[in-house]
């Protein structure tokens, strides 16, 4: 069934969850978080397209595709800024993807900064992305230094998708809501007017892979963007692996790609990464020119 290997995520990360409560409890998690400063934001670029740029040692579908030392790591993380990333997504599932909070740790202690063009530097944030069922765990990413968090509508009931929605806007964290059809959609979009005076931090995103196969679905990318809102940005994720395929998205009304295989894999990852932000944001500004017409 199309539900088993997130039942199958879900389940692990459930036990994970309790794991770590009982080596930090859910009171002292929250407490430690009283103080930190405020995440840094998600900042998005003017000329209509933006890439969260993917840390994965491993992916079930192409398996392996980085190692952990910590130099390759930073790195990479370095090669996507200089690239153009709006944010790097970190993997920290352990048993499928190699993940670790330790990744995340890592990667938001780089605090890794871009000047704009109007001369401010801005941090770039990080964003947990796990298969999240608990509150804990957003919080655990508040604790890492993340900005972000990712959260999968088919894998949680309205009400767990709520509170975990919640708790994220609440330490002004960034919220990808992530769906595979038109059914997670209207439950997206649901969620999404209910924390509508929070809109700037929430993104919608379409997975494009298969969850039996896990293998790319043709064309479920174009399909499916019409039936986004646009009241925040709409985000393709996985397929979204040439500069051809970034122009696409672009073209079809996309405002960012979530991509890490193309990237894991990538001789030069912020040459490619450059090469596909410029695909994208010149078809972006196509299409704004042709909607002026």
């Amino acid at each position: 069934m199309a539900e088993d290997f997130l039942a199958t995520m879900a389940a692990s990360s459930r036990r994970r969850v309790e794991a770590a409560k009982v080596q930090l409890p859910q009171s002292e998690l929250a407490a430690s978080l009283v103080d930190l400063p405020p995440p840094p934001a998600l900042s998005l670029s003017e000329r209509g397209f933006d890439v969260i740029a993917e840390m994965k040692l491993r992916s079930p579908a192409l398996g392996q595709l980085g190692n952990a030392t910590d130099e390759s790591a930073d790195a990479r993380i370095r090669s996507y800024v200089q690239g153009g990333a709006a944010a790097i997504s970190v993997l920290t599932e352990p048993d499928r993807f190699d993940g670790s909070l330790d990744h995340l740790r890592a990667a938001s202690a780089l605090r890794v900064v871009r000047q704009s063009a109007d001369g401010r530097t801005r941090r770039i944030p990080t964003m947990r992305k796990d298969f999240l069922v608990d509150p804990y765990q957003v919080m655990e990413a508040r604790a890492a230094g993340a900005g972000g968090v990712l959260l999968i509508v088919r894998m949680l009931d309205d009400h767990s998708l709520s509170l975990l929605c919640e708790t994220a806007l609440s330490q002004q964290l960034f919220v990808l809501i992530e769906t595979f059809d038109r059914a997670d959609i209207e439950r997206a979009e649901r969620l999404i007017d209910r924390f509508r005076s929070a809109s700037t931090l929430l993104l919608i995103g379409i997975n494009s892979r298969d969850l039996v196969s896990l293998q790319v679905v043709p064309d479920r990318l174009e399909t499916l963007v019409s039936e986004l809102p646009t009241s925040v940005p709409r985000v393709a994720e996985s397929g979204v692996v040439t500069t051809a395929d970034a122009a696409r998205m672009a073209r079809v009304g996309y405002d960012l790609a979530l991509i890490g295989g193309a990237l894991m894999q990538a001789a030069d990852p912020a040459a490619h990464l450059a090469a596909m932000l410029d695909a994208a944001r010149s078809a972006a500004e196509q299409r704004r020119s042709a909607a002026r017409a």
